[in-house]
């Protein structure tokens, strides 16, 4: 495959009136991972054979009103279990050879290569959880990690979440609503967007989904349908659109990212999903290893983790939108 333009070798050494680090053309903000890595649903576990947690599913039946004498209930009920997930593992590598690193030193420096190629693998690796984030999990014979499409899936009633099967237990299953329009593009959407939104709320003060996250064309078609907000300054300046990439529904923030599947906006909350890392091994690179019989270093950068919910309900997915 040939290299696009000038190729890396080439690129370490640019003419001298270059001073900057590659111009990123490529990378794309990855709003899902950026909302679970840097906040609340970021959460760091120690060990243990599965990421777990204890829950509470029903309500214990042994209550009511009596009188006197009547008989009142011993049965025990039961109230608790625990979901259960496999850890995942992910890795990324760069290689730099001793040639790459000559070719780079001194005057022939333009730009750290050694400091650009970790920036890239970071972001790489990025890019390439941020897309697992989105699916079910089955991916490279299970090993990828497990996304929205099975944890908030399209079909909640069907399947098993977590070690708990979703069609006998209607407790394990997300939202979902329909955002099909009826006669012109998303006419439908507001409506299925509040819907979808109550459903995953805990009551008027309780918990409410925090972000919500679509594709742009979805993200686009919302923004359309929201009242014109043309502003003049003065007779030669106008805005006539919002500024920013973030808008709020009902005080939750929703932006688009390119690998949030076609059709759909989750409701999500960090309360109640969380990228669960096993705390010393997120993006933590292994010692630089030298072949014996090649003059170069690799580096592993390893993680363990996987996308985890502690309460499916209160998350869900407004599906088919058009």
């Amino acid at each position: 495959m040939a290299a696009p333009n000038v190729g890396q070798r080439v690129a370490a050494n640019w003419e001298l009136v270059v001073k900057t680090k590659p111009e990123d053309q490529i990378h794309d903000d990855y709003w899902l991972f950026n909302q679970l890595s840097q906040g609340d649903g970021f959460m760091g576990k120690s060990g243990g054979d599965f990421i777990v947690q204890p829950i509470e599913y029903a309500l214990n039946t042994a209550v009511g009103s009596y009188s006197d004498l009547d008989v009142i209930s011993t049965t025990r009920s039961d109230n608790f279990d625990r979901y259960e997930a496999q850890w995942k593992e992910h890795f990324g590598t760069y290689v730099i050879s001793d040639l790459e690193v000559d070719r780079n030193a001194g005057e022939g420096q333009v730009f750290d290569l050694r400091a650009a190629k970790l920036e890239n693998l970071k972001n790489s690796i990025k890019s390439s959880i941020n897309t697992m984030l989105y699916s079910d999990g089955t991916g490279n014979s299970s090993k990828d990690f497990m996304g929205l499409a099975g944890l908030v899936a399209a079909s909640p009633s069907t399947g098993t979440v977590q070690g708990v099967s979703r069609v006998s237990n209607t407790w394990a299953r997300n939202q979902q609503t329909t955002g099909t329009l009826t006669t012109s593009a998303f006419d439908n959407l507001r409506a299925a967007m509040r819907s979808n939104y109550n459903l995953c709320s805990n009551g008027i003060s309780g918990d409410h989904p925090s972000f919500g996250v679509t594709t742009r064309t979805v993200f686009e078609g919302f923004e359309g349908l929201l009242l014109a907000n043309e502003r003049f300054t003065d007779k030669s300046n106008g805005d006539g659109s919002f500024k920013n990439e973030v808008l709020k529904f009902k005080g939750c923030k929703i932006s688009y990212d390119n690998d949030c599947l076609s059709g759909a906006l989750y409701f999500l909350n960090p309360k109640f999903l969380k990228l669960v890392y096993k705390t010393g091994a997120w993006m933590k690179a292994q010692p630089p290893q030298r072949p014996v019989n090649q003059t170069g270093d690799f580096v592993v950068i390893r993680s363990m983790a996987n996308l985890f919910t502690l309460n499916p309900r209160r998350l869900g997915v407004v599906t088919a939108i058009t």
